[in-house]
């Protein structure tokens, strides 16, 4: 599981679908930290979404899941969409509002509402060693869907960007300094991280393999993109990331078909 964003959109779907318990969804979203704090991002979702303003609420995973099941009770084609803006791509994000500025600065953010109707959106953020923050903003109109990677083609995807990271990896070998420790073992340690996060029953077997690819991937490039390589000029941190930058989109773009078909798969079959 790569964000809390990730977490919430999966599990909140799979509740609302009946697929889950509450439980499941609170201790998922308790995997990333034990305490959650929720707030309005202005008066106006305050009001409307019965939130504490400007102070702020604890027992956060509660208080979410209330969010969602307030706005599908609203409106029956209220969905859950995962964004995972990052520089030169913010598709999905309706533009000009603080929430789109809040995902951008996080690189994640959960829009919550029907298509082309009034919504809100959710941004979370580290408030400390221990605590998540998660604000509240209100969305004039919720975006259309963005056509995201089937899962027939992400997993090909992932597949090349394994051989892709790997090859990466090893060219900047001769870049690590010399007390650097093993690669591999870093790779490990970065991958570790990923899995202390569990997925819906729900979701479907070829997008966990998509998901534990992808975690694959981005624990190679983590330990590709530290700062433990000699190449230190700005020339060479810039070369660096440009190499990188399309293996990042790689795994964005696969995740979010991944957790995109997960939500649909949760759906009850009508």
């Amino acid at each position: 599981m790569s964000c809390p964003s990730t977490t919430l959109t999966m599990w909140a779907a799979s509740w609302l679908a009946g697929a889950s318990s509450p439980d499941d969804v609170i201790d998922a979203v308790q995997s990333w930290a034990p305490m959650h704090l929720v707030g309005a991002g202005d008066a106006e979702v305050a009001l409307r979404l019965d939130l504490p303003w400007p102070q702020l609420q604890d027992n956060g995973p509660i208080v979410l899941m209330r969010i969602a099941r307030t706005l599908s009770a609203e409106d029956p084609d209220t969905q859950l969409t995962l964004v995972l803006p990052a520089p030169g791509d913010v598709r999905g994000l309706p533009t000009g509002t603080d929430f789109a500025a809040a995902a951008i600065h996080a690189e994640e953010g959960i829009l919550v509402g029907a298509p082309g109707q009034p919504g809100a959106g959710i941004v979370p953020t580290v408030e400390g060693p221990d605590v998540l923050r998660w604000t509240v903003f209100p969305v004039p109109v919720i975006p259309q869907p963005v056509e995201q990677m089937g899962l027939g083609e992400a997993e090909f995807e992932m597949r090349s960007a394994v051989r892709d990271a790997a090859d990466t990896l090893a060219s900047m070998r001769g870049g690590f300094a010399a007390d650097d420790r093993d690669p591999r073992a870093r790779v490990a340690e970065a991958l570790e991280e990923f899995s202390y996060h569990s997925y819906p029953e729900s979701t479907p077997d070829r997008a966990l393999r998509i998901f534990d690819t992808a975690d694959q991937v981005a624990a190679i490039l983590t330990v590709a993109g530290e700062t433990g390589l000699r190449a230190q000029t700005a020339a060479g941190v810039a070369a660096r990331e440009e190499t990188l930058r399309p293996l990042w989109s790689t795994i964005r773009a696969a995740r979010l078909g991944a957790v995109a078909a997960t939500v649909r798969a949760a759906r009850p079959r009508v």
